[in-house]
């Protein structure tokens, strides 16, 4: 059992008070935060998930009906609406759908931010390891090999050779942006 004390002590610090032990708190503190995040938003989504789908299912039955209407008469005039009607929320729930998409690639992207967390706690709080460059660029490789996206990967490239993060999350977001009709589930 670790008999280090966990919590802060910056309102009372002694000799064994350490800017280090206060980092990986901050550090661990940001993944716990990005973590409950992460797993209230997920309730939500699942629930608009599923009746977005369920609306689909039900769009699709409606758009049926409204085709097996006769197309003359009182009923062909209600017809060419209800069908009008049908296709504009159909396209509605498509780009909902396309919003989710987009939804999971953020989760994604922050379940990379929280692993990363994680993984320069554990390096920042191990001293055996902090003061070796070949433990840094082994938690660099470990890192980048998270990205699933290119944009991610040229963006962790772009940071590691000198460009400010700044700069390189700009680029990194223009080109999300640019890429953004080309949309795929994971």
């Amino acid at each position: 059992m670790n008999d280090t004390p966990r919590g802060t002590r910056v309102n009372a610090p002694d000799l064994d008070w350490s800017q280090v032990r206060e980092t990986v708190l901050m550090l661990e503190l940001s993944a716990g935060q990005i973590e409950g995040a992460m797993k209230d938003s997920n309730a939500s989504v699942e629930v608009l998930t599923d009746s977005f789908t369920t609306m689909a299912g039900y769009m699709k039955m409606i758009g049926d009906s409204v085709a097996a209407l006769p197309d003359s008469g009182e009923s062909g005039v209600a017809k060419e609406q209800l069908a009008g009607v049908t296709q504009h929320v159909s396209g509605m729930v498509h780009q909902a759908i396309i919003a989710f998409q987009f939804y999971d690639k953020l989760v994604q992207r922050l379940a990379h931010v929280n692993h990363s967390l994680a993984s320069l706690s554990g390096l920042v709080s191990d001293t055996n390891r902090l003061y070796h460059p070949g433990e840094w660029k082994a938690l660099q490789e470990k890192i980048r090999s998270k990205y699933s996206m290119r944009e991610e990967q040229a963006m962790f490239e772009a940071v590691m050779a000198g460009m400010p993060v700044k700069e390189a999350l700009e680029k990194f977001m223009t080109e999300m942006k640019d890429k953004s009709d080309d949309i795929e589930l994971f």
